[in-house]
């Protein structure tokens, strides 16, 4: 269906959206998740944004399953930072969506800014973009180890490696110090 809807097939969109819906709904759960209660953009309309604009997407040449998911995770990062601009607009720190980088066995600052993990997300890639990537797939994406070795084109072991120095990378930029990723 990916493939279909890639070449231009615009019939078998509605029912790629009905097989895939539950999934996004799952990544935009688990994204708004991590964000503070109060939050006020709820699963359905990050899902609903999601979805108008991959719609849009119309250069991407759909490789699986697994590519899919990774560029609906980057658009749902994009459409929360949108989200958090916007907030912060109205009111000094009204935007501040408070993360956390938990979901690894490495100690990073326990909370964190969206728009300040987004700005760090993108020093990271001036860096290193495949750490950049990595962190983007794992956190935003929901990707397991084995399913970032196979979009990654990389052993699991080396995405376990590379998951650690992307958050020893993360943790010292967000604490103001630099880090060497070599």
């Amino acid at each position: 269906m990916l493939i279909a809807w890639g070449q231009g097939d615009a019939e078998v969109l509605d029912a790629l959206m009905a097989r895939v819906y539950k999934p996004l709904r799952r990544i935009a759960a688990n994204q708004l998740r991590q964000e503070r209660g109060d939050h006020t953009l709820q699963t359905a309309a990050l899902v609903n944004e999601a979805y108008l604009r991959l719609v849009d997407q119309k250069r991407v040449d759909w490789r699986d399953r697994v590519h899919f998911f990774a560029v609906a995770a980057r658009i749902m990062r994009r459409v929360l930072l949108d989200h958090a601009r916007r907030q912060g607009t109205a009111k000094r720190g009204g935007g501040c969506l408070v993360l956390g980088l938990d979901a690894a066995d490495v100690a990073v600052a326990p909370r964190t800014d969206l728009l300040e993990l987004d700005r760090a997300l993108d020093a990271l890639g001036q860096a290193k973009p495949d750490l950049a990537r990595l962190v983007e797939l794992r956190y935003f994406g929901g990707l397991t180890k084995h399913e970032l070795a196979t979009v990654l084109e990389i052993a699991p072991a080396t995405v376990t490696r590379r998951w650690r120095l992307a958050r020893a990378w993360l943790f010292r930029f967000l604490q103001g110090r630099a880090i060497d990723v070599g």
